[in-house]
Formats: C-alpha cells, structure tokens, sequence
C-alpha cells in the first residue's frame, strides 16, 4: 500500500508540473523543454484520472481467458479487440495471417489417485496433447527418460501403464522473496554492453528438447502405455502445460501432462515403497484443422505525413492455458489498447502514422512478429522445408537480409512483455546512438520512476526480430513483481496479480512516448543491415550430443 501511494502521489505531482508548464507557457512564459510538454500532460491527465485499463483488462481475462496460438479463444479474444479499438477510433483495424500450425482446444481435465486412497491430483494437459478416450484408469510406473538411450531399460515394461517420465528431483523453493520491486541499484546494473555472439553450431536447447518429447511419446506408445506424465518445474501446487507439437502429423503420440512437483512426489514416493499407485486420467480436447493460419492483429492511428514514416508498438496477445493469460503477455497487450484509447482521446493528429499489433506465436518462437518483420521489412533465405520449431531457429543465423520498402518507413519499435509491473526504462540492446534520443523520450517521466536507458540486451520476446535485421526495436525495463518467480505460464496468471496503479503508468508512458516518437524531428539511429557474421568461437567444433 506504501508503494501504491507513493506511485499516486509523484504521478499526480507529474501531471500537475506538466500542466502547469504548459499553460504558463501559453501565457507568454518560457517555453517549456519539449513542444509536446502539452500533450504529454494531456496524456497523464487522461491515463491516470479516467483510466479504463483495469476494465479493459478484466473483459478480456476475466471475460474470455486463455489464448492460446489458433485457438478458438484466441479468434474469440482478436475479434473482441478488433471492436474495442474500433471503439476509439482506430483506424486499418485488421488481421494478418501466417502459417503456424494445428488449433487445439482443451474443454476440460482431471485426474485423480485412486489407489492407494482417492485424492485429485492438480494437473494441466500440455498444449497440443491427444484426448483421452474418456475416463481411463491404470497403474503408475516411474519411468524416468531424458534421452534415447534410456528407452532400452523401459522395453516391455510399460504397456497398459500411465508413465511418469521426469527425474523425481526435490521440489524447487526459492531462497528469496516472490514479490520485487527494482531497485536503483539492480536498474543500474543493466546498464553494460553485451557482446555480440555467433555460434553457427549449436541448436537451442528448446529444439533439441521439443524433437525429444515427440521421439519418448513415440516410443510409449508402441509399448503399450496409456498417458505419459512430467514433472512441473515450480512447486506450490503450480503447472504450466506449455508443448510445442502442433504441426499436422506431429503432434504428441499419448495424451501428456504436466503434474504438480507435490503430487509427482507422493505418486513417486508410493511407488518407491511398493504401494502401487493407480490413477485416472481424462482429458477432453480437440484439435482444429479448419485453418493452419494464425494471425497478428493491426490497428493504426493515422499520422498526416505519409512521407514521415510511422512508428509501432506490440504485445503478443497469445498466452498458455493454465490460467487467463493475465500477465503474459495480456498486461502488454491491454497497455497497447490503453495507449491508443489516450492518443485518440486526445483528439490531435501525430505527424507519424502510431501502429500498433498484437502478435500471435510469441510462446511458439516469435512466429508472429517473424512472419511480419519477413513480411514488411526484410526477408532471409530459408528451406521452406523446415518446421516452425526449425524455421524460427535458422532465421536468425540465415544471410543475406533483403530489404524490402517498408524498411526505411519504419522508425521506431517499442515492445511490452515482461509482466504486469510498472516500467523503469528501457534497454538501448546496445545501440550507444539511440541513447540520447531514448532518454529525451523518457524524461518527463521520470517523476513515475521510468528514465531509466540502459546498455544490455534483453531476450525472448518480439522485439528480437526486428533488432535481427537492424531495425530500432526496443523492450522496457519494467519491476518483476511475482512474474518470474510464480506468475509466468503458470495456474496464477490472472488479473488477480495485476496492480491499477502500475497498469495506468505503463499505458501512460506507451502512449506519451510513442507521441514523442510520432512527432520528433530527430529520429532513432539504426543499426547497420546486419552482415554474416563470423564465429565467435573460429575454433569450436560440432558436440557430438546434440
């Protein structure tokens, strides 16, 4: 409560500095550091006084929940935002599809321990998982398998049994507080350069363990067992059920869940001692063939200097399923909506066209923002013979980059998708000519503890594949709150773990700097149109294991 006041406090503090600077500018005074000083009170004003964010929030989490890549809930979620920012007055309201994959929709789930005593057991389906036939019941066999080699010491042991396939391993408390708040010392620490690295020999761990759960689901089932069971990987009763076997023809061979670290351990602590545990199993989901397209939804405000270029900003709009997708990435994507209800409310015309997009794929690889950036602002050569898994991995180490026109138009990109939490700043990935101009844009709010630019590079989200072609794509600095540590992916992603006071900073702050950038006279400095690099490694050799 301290901290929430503190926030209302130095935000309104903001609103009435910024308000007064400008009349008194009006008033024949000096001019104020920005001619947009103006608006940005406006701005404030608007965001933190009548803010609708938190309302925005609950009709889509609350309203319709999970959205998961080409699910129905997903289409459901696009068409419920394509009418909300229609609302107020966007305009090139529209999707964009791309090739991704299957639908899946999970109706519903359960699993109980009926032997040695009846317990229900939390679990969640892992997207893209068969269905069951129904309910079915059968014993438990601790099976743990992390490669191939594994699968001789299994032959002809397995069939008619639901397996659990992960390492038992200790539940995973944490050392440290779930809930945080940035301090100016852990902000500052951000503040270094990271060296560019290219390995052209290693895969990605998520490839070689996506190919691997297809490879042990295969060989369950032609040992006869009935569902494969892993192990969460946060305890406190939380499970994800992320999966990433949604291509036609490869989907998972057995249905598979995800069971929380508590009830793996007792299911394995029962087995251990010979008191054979036997559970039923029932999942009710259906896979969609009707379209393989996914799509990124786009909604503009419309700028008056078509020869000015535009400016965008994004949030991925799919999410898991184990809860409504509240943090990961909904917060983003209603800050997104947020932003342009205050640019629209303010009733002015920015010189830039403001594009905004909610992208679809995010959690399968960044294949929303890929198939855009491909689209509208450079290509790479790819075997269209790979998979999406395969595809997203050799984007970026494919060259040559080929421009295409849209390229230059394209003037600055801001990326929100690191929870709920109010931002601190934002991450420069590196570019020292961009630091100047970021800081001008961030500095009237620095009252709301948001001025924030430093040096690193943060990873996995949209903004890496326009940083991977050399356009200006940005993320911000935001307090992690119980994100990382409870929240991402899991059963507590709901509105439930988004707070007001840092939802109406963050939608402020997008909105004022996207403003900023619509209008400037000074445009973000690019990066070179990156180069095949060479290893940064020249001496590394293949590892025979991967």
């Amino acid at each position: 409560m301290r901290q929430a006041g503190r926030l209302r406090r130095v935000t309104e503090t903001l609103a009435v500095a910024l308000a007064l600077t400008a009349t008194a500018s009006g008033a024949g005074a000096a001019a104020p550091e920005s001619p947009q000083t103006a608006v940005i009170a406006r701005i404030v004003d608007e965001g933190l006084n009548r803010s609708e964010v938190m309302k925005t929030a609950s009709d889509l989490f609350d309203g319709i929940g999970p959205r998961l890549t080409n699910s129905e809930n997903m289409r459901r979620a696009q068409d419920w935002a394509m009418e909300r920012v229609k609302s107020y007055g966007a305009t090139n309201v529209h999707l964009e599809p791309f090739y991704f994959g299957l639908g899946w929709n999970l109706d519903s789930y359960s699993a109980t321990l009926t032997t040695p005593r009846r317990l229900p057991l939390t679990i969640i389906p892992v997207a893209w998982s068969s269905a069951t036939n129904g309910v079915v019941t059968a014993p438990v066999v601790v099976a743990p398998m992390t490669k191939e080699e594994h699968f001789a010491a299994w032959k002809g042991k397995l069939k008619g049994k639901i397996v659990l396939v992960s390492k038992p391993g200790d539940t995973s408390e944490s050392k440290e507080g779930p809930f945080k708040r940035l301090s100016d010392k852990e902000i500052g620490e951000l503040d270094h350069y990271d060296a560019p690295h290219f390995d052209p020999l290693t895969k990605s761990r998520w490839v070689k363990t996506n190919a691997f759960a297809a490879k042990l689901s295969a060989f369950l089932k032609e040992e006869g067992a009935v569902a494969v069971v892993t192990r969460a990987y946060r305890d406190g009763k939380l499970v994800s059920g992320e999966g990433y076997r949604y291509a036609p023809g490869q989907t998972l061979s057995l249905p598979t869940v995800q069971m929380a670290q508590e009830d793996y351990g007792k299911l394995v602590r029962l087995a251990t001692v010979g008191r054979q545990p036997e559970m039923s199993l029932s999942i009710a989901a259906r896979f969609d063939d009707k379209t393989l397209d996914a799509a990124n939804l786009v909604f503009e405000i419309p700028g008056s200097d078509p020869k000015a270029g535009f400016v965008m900003a994004g949030a991925h709009f799919d999410s898991w399923i184990a809860a409504d997708g509240a943090t990961d990435n909904g917060a983003g994507s209603v800050a997104m909506i947020e932003a342009a209800r205050l640019l629209r409310k303010i009733g002015l015309t920015p010189r830039r066209t403001i594009r905004f997009v909610l992208w679809s794929g995010e959690e399968q690889g960044e294949l929303g923002s890929l198939a855009y950036v491909d689209k509208h602002f450079a290509t790479r050569p790819l075997d269209p013979k790979l998979s999406s898994d395969e595809k997203e991995e050799a984007w970026g180490k494919a060259f040559p980059i080929t421009v295409r026109p849209e390229y230059a138009a394209m003037k600055a990109y801001f990326n929100i998708d690191n929870g709920s939490g109010r931002l601190r700043g934002i991450y420069d990935e590196g570019n020292v000519g961009v630091s100047s101009v970021l800081s001008e844009w961030m500095a009237p709010f620095r009252p709301m503890g948001a001025a924030a630019v430093v040096s690193s590079r943060t990873h996995g989200t949209d903004h890496e594949k326009f940083q991977a072609v050399g356009l200006p794509g940005y993320q911000f600095v935001q307090d992690p709150l119980d994100y990382d540590s409870r929240v991402h992916h899991s059963t507590l992603d709901t509105l439930d773990h988004m707070r007001g006071e840092d939802m109406r900073q963050m939608s402020v702050i997008l909105a004022g700097v996207l403003w900023q950038a619509a209008n400037a006279d000074k445009e973000l400095p690019r990066q070179p149109v990156p180069t095949q690099p060479t290893p940064t490694d020249p001496f590394k050799v293949t590892d025979p294991d991967q």
